[in-house]
């Protein structure tokens, strides 16, 4: 009865009670800072779950997954959902402008250390700089000294971690200028909280995010040559552990997203390789590890960079942000001397400091950390593990007892560089939803900036906070935590609602949808095809199970249409030939080719993870309910008509999804061509087995379930099933849409809808091969169909889906030497 009741007190009530009781709980935490906003949190929670704080928490975590946002654990193979707190961190407008003031002037200070240290070289000639701190660090990249980078900035974006004392002040953990990366999950964090607490951004006036993505946009496309430039993000692919943050990133901010294979360079100037030929490219958001761009400059053993990309950068033909060696500033050991560099170069202190930094590589920090080893944090100075700190970047010291201990103490006697001593930081705290109830927990909070047009630096107002699992407050102890939340940059002044996008009467109308790379190109096809195959061999596997919709077979079906059925999975390899037909034998080869995927066998569930994979690499281009379709889970309860019935369901509605929502573009095209290339022949397989001279009726009433064409037969022919008509509707009735000609005009109209080569007017190879197929469907008669005939269709339209692949897709170098090349 309580349970449905009203609650007992209104929202400000339950507020109140919560804050108080939480107060009681955790008494050094951030919310006792008499910051009011904190109470219009909380009763917005209250508004949205009553006294239900869980319920509070699940709905955040719901508006995350459908949003796509996830992430992925180095290591494994997938993807685990985004852990959003649904209280997010507050943070005064007042004390926001002194922190984002600290983070432009320390953005500043190492772009001109970066600019010395890979030009003149004055602060380490001068000895402000060790040199074994510069030439010793793997994050140095010898081939960019004396390189001025396009644009002139080697720093383009970067991301900080910061914590907060208990004292309040805010001090600097670690800069992140390699890959920085987090905005997109800031961004991600946003967009949920906004649906979870959607009165809280007009009560609070929360400054908005898409002010500083649009500098960001902005300033890159300054940087570059061209004035209308292209602009793609680098990605390392699907394994990388943000690539879900990198393909929102590149949808929302509308570039492209790109691997090393889509990228050429031809002249010193950096190329796409789209279906239209090479496309140049004039700016790159890296999110690769810069040693591994450019295998002929940097690392030989890359095969996922771009041979000849420094040599484009070097020319001033392609901006790269963030330009290769800026991470050296990112090394731990560089934090000890930040500060004293600060000073020199802008007579100014840093305003926001580090936290309190010793490089073993002198004298005097080795001794010190060694003195006061129990009372710091050892860390490697470069980020790799050394031989003191096996399998860890870092370690209390206090915790290395015995041999451990002296196993530290013995390499930093050997190699006393590769150290740093810190000290332990204590966390202030903030609220989290726990078993129901609100529960004190350290952060760390991650701050993104980046130069906008004028080349002045833009801090996004927020970021987005770690948040630890644990009530230790000791930064070394959180790790990279728990979960995460938004972090709200609040004033008193109301915020404009400023979006990405420019205004409706000032943007440049276009009806192009841009540029697809050829990558692209070829997942949207086998995306089509996984999908048509994953849902013809279930029809067999349903037919087989006696799931026919004429009352006439099913499961009464003759021995030698089941022993075809068996045949055609057994071909597929999607499961053992079985030793008989019997009940038990089909059941055991059934549930093999639909769900078994340890074997080794091409099953319904095997197929579906080879769309899925599809899926996870194309979110940029997909709708989110079509990427939460594929990543669904395979079904585990009920029968197997039971599971065959509910995949059933889920490859009507990713059709459905794909006709429906997917724009008529070239992407689309061809989604669609695969799915009728694979359409096509998983027909005609079915009408060489079950369209014979001597086929029964059983066999021509399976054929027509499996080419879903039961009900137009029906409607057309009342007299009963014969064969020659089934041949006409099910191969050459241009007006069915799941028989043959029907497939091969949409593949030729595709194909004569995308961009060729050459402007002579004359057919490319796939569209002469897609025609003739069309003429021989049109010009064919039913009563002439035999397994010849269907054999050489079923040749040619393996041929016609080889020359599109030869055309369009990626073929190693090829398109660099390809005839009518396209550049623009």
């Amino acid at each position: 009865m309580a349970s449905s009741a009203a609650p007992l007190f209104d929202a400000g009530t339950i507020a109140d009670r919560w804050i108080a009781e939480y107060r009681a709980s955790a008494p050094a935490d951030d919310m006792l800072s008499g910051d009011p906003a904190w109470a219009a949190v909380f009763e917005e929670l209250a508004g949205l779950a009553g006294e239900n704080l869980e319920a509070a928490r699940e709905r955040a975590h719901r508006h995350a997954e459908d949003i796509g946002t996830g992430f992925r654990i180095a290591g494994e193979g997938e993807e685990r959902p985004w852990p959003l707190s649904p209280i997010p961190l507050l943070i005064p407008q007042a004390e926001w402008n002194a922190i984002a003031a600290g983070i432009a002037q320390r953005a500043e200070v190492m772009e001109q250390v970066l600019a010395d240290l890979y030009g003149p070289g004055k602060l380490v000639a001068d000895g402000h700089v060790p040199a074994a701190l510069v030439t010793g660090s793997p994050f140095f990249l010898r081939p960019l000294a004396n390189s001025v980078p396009p644009g002139g900035y080697h720093l383009q974006a970067l991301a900080i971690d910061l914590c907060r004392g208990p004292n309040g002040e805010w001090r600097v953990l670690a800069d992140h200028l390699r890959a920085p990366a987090g905005a997109g999950y800031a961004l991600e964090n946003r967009l949920a909280m906004a649906q979870t607490l959607d009165g809280l951004q007009t009560r609070l006036n929360i400054a908005r995010h898409a002010p500083f993505f649009a500098a960001f946009r902005e300033g890159l496309a300054a940087r570059c040559r061209r004035a209308e430039p292209r602009i793609a993000l680098l990605t390392p692919g699907r394994l990388n552990p943000s690539y879900a943050e990198q393909a929102h990133l590149a949808r929302y901010l509308g570039w492209l997203l790109v691997e090393g294979a889509d990228l050429a360079v031809l002249d010193d100037k950096l190329y796409v390789r789209t279906i239209a030929g090479l496309k140049r490219v004039d700016a790159l958001w890296r999110r690769l590890d810069p040693r591994l761009l450019d295998p002929l400059a940097l690392d030989s053993h890359s095969t996922i960079g771009v041979p000849g990309l420094v040599d484009a950068m070097v020319a001033g033909n392609v901006v790269i942000a963030n330009a290769p060696g800026a991470g050296l500033l990112e090394a731990p050991a560089f934090a000890a001397f930040l500060p004293r560099l600060a000073e020199l170069l802008t007579g100014e202190a840093l305003s926001l400091p580090n936290i309190a930094t010793w490089w073993c590589g002198q004298d005097d920090a080795k001794a010190h950390v060694e003195a006061d080893l129990d009372r710091l944090l050892v860390k490697s100075a470069f980020g790799v593990p050394p031989l003191g700190l096996p399998g860890a970047k870092a370690v209390l010291g206090a915790a290395l007892q015995g041999e451990a201990r002296a196993a530290l103490l013995a390499d930093m006697a050997r190699r006393p560089q590769d150290y740093v001593g810190q000290e332990i930081v204590h966390l202030s705290t903030m609220p989290v939803v726990t078993e129901d109830r609100l529960a004190a927990r350290p952060f760390t909070l991650r701050v993104f900036a980046a130069r906008g047009s004028d080349g002045a630096w833009t801090v996004l107002p927020g970021g987005f906070a770690r948040i630890g699992e644990h009530a230790d407050a000791r930064a070394a102890v959180m790790g990279e935590g728990m979960w995460s939340a938004d972090v709200c940059v609040h004033g008193p002044d109301p915020v404009e609602p400023v979006s990405l996008l420019p205004a409706g009467d000032s943007t440049q109308l276009r009806r192009n949808p841009g540029t697809l790379p050829s990558r692209v190109a070829d997942n949207m096809f086998w995306l089509g095809r996984y999908l048509e195959r994953g849902e013809a061999q279930l029809g067999v596997i349903r037919v087989l199970l006696g799931n026919s919709i004429s009352a006439d077979t099913g499961a009464a079906l003759a021995a030698d249409t089941v022993r075809r059925l068996v045949d055609i999975l057994v071909a597929n390899q999607a499961a053992p030939a079985p030793g008989a037909i019997r009940r038990a034998d089909l059941t055991h080869l059934a549930r093999a080719a639909l769900e078994d995927v340890e074997q080794g066998w091409n099953s319904v569930a095997a197929i579906n993870a080879q769309a899925r994979l599809i899926g996870q690499v194309s979110r940029d281009r997909l709708a989110a309910d079509m990427v939460r379709l594929l990543d669904a889970p395979f079904p585990a309860r009920g029968t197997l008509l039971d599971k065959a019935g509910s995949l059933q369901r889920r490859y009507s509605a990713l059709a459905g999804l794909a006709a429906e929502h997917m724009g008529r573009t070239d992407a689309w095209r061809f989604h669609d061509m695969g799915r009728r290339v694979e359409r096509a022949l998983a027909t005609l397989r079915f009408l060489r087995a079950f369209g014979r001279v001597d086929a029964t009726s059983d066999d021509l009433g399976t054929l027509l379930d499996l080419a879903d064409s039961q009900i137009s037969y029906r409607q057309r022919y009342l007299t009963g099933i014969g064969r020659v008509p089934v041949l006409d509707l099910v191969t050459l009735d241009p007006g069915n849409p799941r028989g043959i000609a029907y497939q091969v005009g949409a593949i030729s109209g595709h194909l004569n809808k995308l961009p060729v080569l050459s402007d002579d007017g004359l057919a490319e190879p796939q569209q002469e091969q897609a025609r003739e197929l069309a003429a021989i469907l049109v010009t064919g008669q039913a009563v002439r169909i035999d397994d010849t005939m269907l054999a050489g269709l079923e040749l040619r339209l393996g041929l016609l889906s080889d020359a599109i692949a030869r055309r369009y897709f990626l073929q190693g170098a090829e398109p660099l030497r390809a005839a009518g090349l396209v550049l623009a």
